[in-house]
């Protein structure tokens, strides 16, 4: 399983306010816009998953991840017009992830064509022997601008339960300061659950230790395997968010939430108690919590995922496929297809998210709620949060 949400290439700060976002009564506004992104046109972050062919077997592997590539795995042909039509977007983040990319024979050549074309290609690989300088070298001079490495424990002994194979952390760990090495930025992704939520702060450490430019810390989705962890509680998982909030002041690295919505809402509550002012007031002030997310962010809005066979999804945990690559635009869908839609519409959430007055910022995991509930619009079941509107505003 692999998660990669990074932020913009340069500086810790997201986009800007958008002067043209409505507001009524001080609370966040319905369209999921930030200065210069539109995400009802384009997404911000384009991930393909090349490939579900993986040595580990991670506990929390979305892909379920095999041994052997698939047979109908989309061809080199494919993934180059793939690409050229990802560039249709403009020039959206855009990822390379498995399984494991470097498990494709021809990956450095997918790398170099969208570099070529002008999108900003980043890699997630796996902590396995092909994760080595040779290769990190080979996609770095291919154009690989930024490599994400999966560290889950702060020791070998507990990363490398977590992720089935003896000796992960250690080609993880050596990965990581060669990646620095090499001119590329390092990113450091950190699966949440049970497991592991009593070494936060040890793990923290081990970010720091590793000059990583970016944290992302991914709130466990239960699909996959990750069907079989103990889940976090809600109340766990603020706790969670409040410490990350702590650790944005102490690393260097920029911390991502994924399928964590409410993060933002905290940092704007801790904000917010800071300047003894109200949080929508911070909203109002600063779109992006002062560069910490990315708001209105989410399945769907403003990030779009397509599988290892060309399947089109609003992302890799929200399992409701909206067509294929193969014959289907990719623009079309994203922008047009009834799922893309309604996920950008925060005042078509149900329950307790529909009626907060931070939808529109949050919009809650929608593929927590899809995989705990059956329905993507339902409520997040990990937010810990009672909002505070009897009815959901509207503008």
């Amino acid at each position: 399983m692999k998660s990669m949400e990074p932020f913009p290439p340069e500086g810790r700060s997201a986009m800007p306010s958008q002067p043209g976002t409505h507001h009524t009564s001080g609370q966040p506004g319905r369209r999921p816009m930030t200065d210069g992104l539109n995400f009802h046109q384009a997404p911000f972050l384009v991930i393909w998953e090349v490939t579900r062919a993986c040595e580990l077997k991670c506990l929390h592997c979305r892909a379920e991840a095999q041994p052997l590539s698939h047979p109908d795995e989309l061809d080199t042909e494919e993934g180059l017009a793939l690409l050229d039509e990802i560039r249709r977007f403009g020039q959206p983040l855009f990822i390379f992830t498995g399984g494991d990319p470097l498990k494709r024979p021809d990956i450095f050549d997918l790398i170099a064509h969208a570099k070529t074309i002008g999108l900003t290609p980043g890699m997630s690989p796996s902590g396995t022997p092909l994760l080595n300088r040779t290769n990190l070298a080979r996609a770095a001079a291919a154009g690989i601008s930024t490599v994400s490495i999966s560290l889950d424990a702060p020791t070998a002994e507990n990363h490398d339960a977590f992720r089935g194979v003896p000796g992960s952390f250690a080609l993880s760990t050596d990965a990581a300061r060669i990646v620095s090495e090499l001119g590329m930025r390092l990113q450091i992704n950190t699966a949440i659950s049970a497991y592991n939520l009593d070494q936060l702060d040890q793990m923290a450490d081990l970010v720091v230790s590793l000059g990583a430019t970016r944290w992302e810390v991914f709130f466990l989705v239960p699909t996959g395997r990750g069907l079989q962890l103990d889940e976090v509680s809600a109340a766990d998982f603020e706790t969670v968010c409040h410490w990350l909030y702590g650790q944005t002041y102490r690393l260097e690295a920029h911390i991502t939430a994924v399928e964590a919505g409410f993060y933002r809402r905290v940092v704007l509550q801790r904000l917010a108690g800071e300047q003894q002012i109200d949080p929508l007031s911070v909203w109002q002030n600063s779109r992006s919590g002062h560069g910490r997310f990315l708001p209105g962010m989410n399945s769907g809005s403003g990030f779009i995922f397509i599988s290892h066979i060309g399947e089109i999804y609003p992302s890799g945990f929200l399992p409701l496929m909206t067509g294929n690559v193969r014959q289907d635009s990719l623009v079309e869908t994203y922008r047009n297809h009834p799922v893309f839609r309604q996920l950008r519409d925060p005042d078509r959430l149900k329950g307790r998210c529909g009626r907060c007055e931070y939808r529109a910022l949050c919009g809650g995991s929608r593929a927590r709620a899809y995989a705990m509930t059956g329905d993507y619009l339902e409520a997040d079941p990990a937010c810990a949060y009672q909002p505070e509107m009897a009815t959901a505003a509207t503008t």
